[in-house]
């Protein structure tokens, strides 16, 4: 790769070269030069980073050499540059949580609209990153947040964003299918984005997803897709508040099976939410 100095008006011309054989498009190619771009000038005033004539010296273009390197693997940005954004909120991500994704910051904000006098409990069940513990916590701030996950190194991480991005949330663990686990205390609000990628899925995935981000956090069996869904409902009948609210993200094709368990279990105005490019994306219901 080469190693002649860079302006920043070369970048993105750069990576259309190097990533030619791989999956980017025009679009992504420009957004991953605006993140390189940021990642490289973080601290300097913007008239610096958006004038296209500038130079870069030799450690910096060896960082965009480095940076479309690992980019040529197929591990996502988010995992080079150690971050991403949601929401309002800046997050720490490594390769053992998954990388949130614009749906699920579509689902937090939906929550955060809906309830933001809201003053009690909130649960959320894989919590991974903290992502949405850490956005209701700064968007709620009456609420008590809680985010429970499986994974110790999930947690942590979690832990990491909520000191980040100063907002008051809690982490713990729990094992939402092992039997006999002891649900946690009272709610008047539940959410999750739990595992709901088919395995069948998994032959029209991109390589960055398959090899870089946690199964744990993305795979269902075809046989019990909706494992999760099923069990958070259960337990919901149990620690949700009367009047209480609980938020599903969902795969596209399962609104009307996450549907019919709320209904079984006794839950009202139950919603099947489209997310922005019209897909069936989140459940909503009130516990009676």
């Amino acid at each position: 790769m080469s190693s002649k100095l860079l302006r920043i008006k070369d970048i993105s011309p750069f990576l259309a070269r190097e990533l030619k054989d791989l999956f980017y498009d025009e679009n992504e190619i420009a957004a991953l030069a605006r993140i390189i771009i940021k990642t490289i000038f973080r601290g300097s005033g913007l008239h610096q980073v958006y004038n296209s004539s500038t130079l870069l010296n030799s450690d910096q273009s060896l960082e965009v050499s480095r940076f479309c390197s690992e980019l040529r693997t197929g591990k996502p940005y988010q995992y080079i540059t150690g971050e991403t954004e949601f929401l309002d909120c800046r997050l720490k991500v490594k390769p053992g949580v998954l990388i949130p994704r614009p749906e699920t910051e579509e689902l937090a904000d939906m929550i955060i609209r809906e309830n933001r006098s809201y003053k009690g409990n909130i649960a959320d069940f894989g919590t991974g990153s903290g992502c949405i513990a850490v956005a209701l916590a700064k968007g709620i701030p009456g609420a008590k947040v809680t985010g429970y996950d499986v994974s110790v190194e999930a947690l942590e991480i979690a832990s990491e964003n909520a000191t980040i991005n100063k907002a008051d949330a809690a982490f713990e663990k729990f094992d939402i299918l092992r039997p006999g686990t002891k649900p946690p205390g009272p709610a008047g609000i539940i959410v999750s984005n739990p595992p709901y990628v088919l395995n069948s899925e998994k032959a029209h995935m991109r390589k960055n997803v398959l090899e870089f981000e946690p199964p744990l956090a993305l795979f269902v069996d075809d046989n019990d897709p909706l494992v999760f869904y099923r069990k958070i409902a259960e337990i919901s009948a149990d620690i949700l508040e009367k009047k209480g609210r609980i938020y599903f993200e969902i795969n596209e094709s399962m609104g009307a099976g996450v549907a019919s368990l709320l209904s079984a279990r006794g839950f009202t105005g139950i919603s099947i939410v489209k997310d922005l490019h019209e897909k069936d994306r989140f459940v909503k219901a009130t516990k009676p």
